[in-house]
């Protein structure tokens, strides 16, 4: 389930590709929006994938052993611990995993050389070695305790697998330690009782903390109002920026700074001082090193002044309490 953070930085980035481009169809670029949040699932569902696979691969690999023409007793009765995790048969058996994972169509066989290189990194770990050698009645939450120590210390934190996902989606690369999130916190949430009809998290949450708008609406409502208004809040913005050259404003903070304006004035449910934080935060991350002291001066000053005009229109807290709280870094 994404957070409304990184919401935001989806809009950012199409709202940037579309000022960018010749093309001022909306509802195309809107559309492309939707797609690329949506592929974010499915990377969801490839990332839950890969453990199995590489199940897969193992059981593969031990039943060849069983065939040599000299086997040993460690070919011969191969430990089967890892695939018998109870996450492990739980993912693999969760009905909707199972519907979306083959409506993509995953396949990891081509992927052998991956998964071979992944395997032998994870069997000589202590993790592994200890696991395999625990006794038979392992309780539940060990269980979870290996398999989320494997997906954070050999799949997150492994190059090959992000390439190869960047490869397969080039949005991908990106998205891949937000999905990843997602992915652990689904593990954590897993207990002993969840059947195969266990539901897993959505992508989008049909409310938000403040209001009962979706955020599905909240993304395409401030992606189009962004869009629509944005002369507009180009004189706005203008007008607080001194003597500062409003062609000389880095194109993401100006989008930055648009995007808050329409939730300050568009989006009566979501506290000024939330809006202006998440705004300041994002800027860190996709502009320049001094950006987010620029956008929280502009913001300030923008905010004070459609208060005094009753242009913000906000049912939650006022803007008193909401200046309180405004990032002053």
């Amino acid at each position: 389930m994404l957070n409304r953070r990184v919401l935001r930085t989806k809009v950012l980035q199409a709202l940037y590709a579309f000022f960018q481009s010749e093309d001022d169809r909306i509802d195309i670029a809107e559309k492309n929006l939707i797609t690329s949040i949506n592929k974010m699932y499915d990377l969801y569902i490839y990332q839950l994938s890969i453990i199995p696979a590489l199940v897969e691969f193992i059981k593969q690999r031990q039943d060849e052993n069983k065939l040599k023409h000299l086997p040993t007793e460690e070919d011969l009765n191969p430990n089967t611990k890892f695939a018998d995790n109870r996450i492990l048969k739980q993912i693999t058996g969760n009905i909707t995993y199972k519907l979306k994972f083959n409506e993509l169509k995953i396949s990891w066989k081509e992927e052998q050389d991956m998964l071979r290189q992944l395997y032998n990194e994870i069997k000589e770990s202590n993790t592994y070695i200890k696991y395999a050698r625990s006794f038979d009645n392992y309780p539940y939450e060990a269980d979870k305790k290996f398999f989320l120590k494997i997906f954070r210390n050999f799949i997150i934190e492994n190059e090959t697998i992000v390439n190869y996902f960047e490869d397969k989606y080039i949005h991908w690369a990106d998205d891949f330690y937000e999905v990843a999130f997602m992915v652990v916190l689904t593990i954590e949430n897993l207990k002993a009782e969840h059947t195969e009809d266990y539901p897993l998290p959505e992508l989008f949450k049909p409310e938000d903390e403040y209001s009962n708008s979706s955020d599905k609406d909240f993304i395409t409502q401030l992606f189009r109002k962004t869009i629509i208004h944005s002369k507009k809040f180009e004189k706005l913005i203008s007008a607080k920026t001194d003597n500062w050259d409003i062609d000389r404003i880095a194109i993401i903070d100006m989008i930055l700074l648009k995007m808050a304006i329409t939730e300050m004035t568009e989006f009566p449910s979501i506290p000024v001082k939330v809006t202006m934080n998440e705004y300041i935060d994002i800027s860190k991350d996709y502009s320049t090193e001094k950006s987010k002291l620029f956008i929280n001066g502009i913001l300030d000053k923008l905010a004070q002044d459609l208060n005094k005009k009753n242009k913000l229109n906000k049912i939650v807290t006022s803007l008193e309490d909401d200046q309180s709280n405004v990032v002053n870094e």
